[in-house]
């Protein structure tokens, strides 16, 4: 052991007496159940019947309908405001630069576009463009050359209930502004490995567009952000990919509403400023990485109201500044909070930390310390005594010191976490405090969880 093992053991002849008369917090937890087999209420990406017939593309223009038996051939002899109907198989590869077209299906999967394998499926090179209700499948393989089931290069495109399956990038989008997709499945391809896929969104370059209530699977990273800004998303479900969604050089972006289980890493936000990821739910990311929510090189963001349930690490926090991270639920993670790399200057308040593996843990010389004169948080193992009945402690809090340390250096050590020895250990660091030892500080410790739903977790595994 280093000397500072050694001090902190020695505090223990002081406070073994009062930690054996002190009353252990519950941390909630509902015996063996577990959040392992939770899974989000989402759609069968596959459950769909093929489209019977030939394909058959109705342009109405100026009161007059024509058939034409090609996709493309419809788009050509269109002109700007005009619609085009889709019902039943078109096998070729369309581009689309009228502007303000709009190319819908009879109804929804009525029509299906079949790229043969080869290069984008669709690619949008005008302005105004809607796209709606189409089965778009059978990209080509090249991610060097983005191929995709949508190639959006026209601003103010609307690409709603589509269904992209079988491709590389699902829907690419290029140097624009106000693009929306809404209500669209997407799905790559399962015998490709995952880093040889593309991604289900990808924003390049892309400002102000609106991505809701759209459901992606089997790509590489369901939501990618490159240089994108002012990207709204809501609603989205990501899951059994590397990063649900994950953040490049992408700034003021905000996402609220996400859910992304299942994969290796929930949400990636890296190397930005400005983001704000508002009541999203992050469960069972337990991949390789295995984060919940990742913050890496993230400054000034808002990390608000999410649920961090069932991951590896629930919030990994590498050289992250000036962030915020209120009102979270942290439940049954590996490691609640993961703090590394100097990151400094977080508030982190009102989080409730509940039957995680680990609490916390700090890499670091020093000491962090939480919330000097607001409430704090909640912590499932603490020992919060509340005085004045305000429902904040009066007594500092340690999730993350000395014990903590030692268990990660030497796994061997888990088997007494919980014994007396243990326990004093942490009184002495924070209640008197006896010894300064590195780790991360709460000064005001709340008395209850702020999150009373974390129990639905084990009350209905379908969420």
């Amino acid at each position: 052991m280093t000397e500072r093992y050694f001090a902190v053991l020695a505090a223990v002849v002081l406070v073994t007496s009062l930690a054996g008369a002190a009353v252990g917090a519950t941390d909630g937890s509902s015996g063996s159940e577990t959040v392992d087999d939770w899974r989000a209420d989402v759609p069968d990406v596959h459950d769909v019947e093929e489209p019977d017939g030939d394909g058959t593309a109705t342009l109405e223009s100026d009161g007059e309908d024509r058939e034409f038996a090609s996709l493309q051939a419809a788009v050509d002899a269109a002109e700007p405001g005009d619609r085009i109907l889709l019902e039943g198989r078109f096998d070729e590869r369309v581009t689309v630069d009228t502007p303000n077209l709009t190319i819908e299906a009879v109804e929804r999967d009525a029509a299906v576009i079949d790229g043969g394998g080869e290069d984008t499926v669709v690619e949008i090179a005008a302005d105004g463009t809607t796209l709606e209700g189409v089965w778009i499948r059978n990209s080509g393989l090249e991610k060097n050359d983005d191929d995709s089931g949508v190639l959006v290069n026209g601003s103010n495109t609307t690409l709603s209930e589509l269904r992209l399956t079988e491709i590389a990038f699902g829907i690419w989008i290029g140097d624009t502004d106000g693009v929306v997709v809404e209500e669209s499945l997407i799905a790559g391809r399962e015998d490709v490995p995952t880093v040889q896929r593309g991604n289900g969104i990808h924003l390049w370059e892309a400002s102000d567009a609106e991505l809701r209530n759209n459901a992606i699977t089997t790509v590489r990273d369901g939501i990618y952000y490159q240089w994108a800004e002012g990207v709204h998303a809501e609603g989205n479900a990501m899951w059994e990919m590397r990063y649900g969604v994950h953040y490049m050089y992408s700034n003021d972006n905000h996402l609220e509403d996400n859910t992304a289980f299942d994969n290796d890493v929930g949400f990636a936000l890296m190397v930005s400023t400005g983001l704000t990821l508002e009541d999203n739910v992050a469960v069972n990311n337990d991949g390789t990485s295995g984060h919940g929510i990742l913050l890496k090189d993230v400054e000034d963001s808002e990390i608000v109201g999410n649920e961090v349930v069932g991951n590896g690490n629930g919030l990994y926090v590498y050289n992250a500044q000036d962030n915020r991270l209120v009102n979270n639920l942290v439940l049954e993670n590996d490691v609640g909070v993961h703090v590394t790399a100097g990151s400094t200057n977080a508030v982190v308040a009102g989080n409730s930390f509940v039957a995680n593996g680990e609490a916390a843990f700090a890499e670091t010389t020093s000491q962090a310390h939480w919330n000097g004169t607001d409430r704090g948080n909640y912590w499932a193992d603490a020992r919060t005594t509340d005085l004045d009945d305000d429902g904040v402690g009066e007594i500092r809090y340690q999730p993350a010191g000395t014990v903590e340390r030692l268990v990660h250096e030497r796994p061997g050590a888990a088997a007494f976490a919980e014994s007396p020895a243990f326990d004093a250990v942490r009184m002495a660091e924070s209640s008197f405090p006896v010894v300064e030892s590195p780790g991360i500080i709460d000064h005001r410790p709340l008395a209850e969880p702020p999150h009373d739903e974390w129990r639905t977790y084990y009350e209905d595994h379908d969420h």
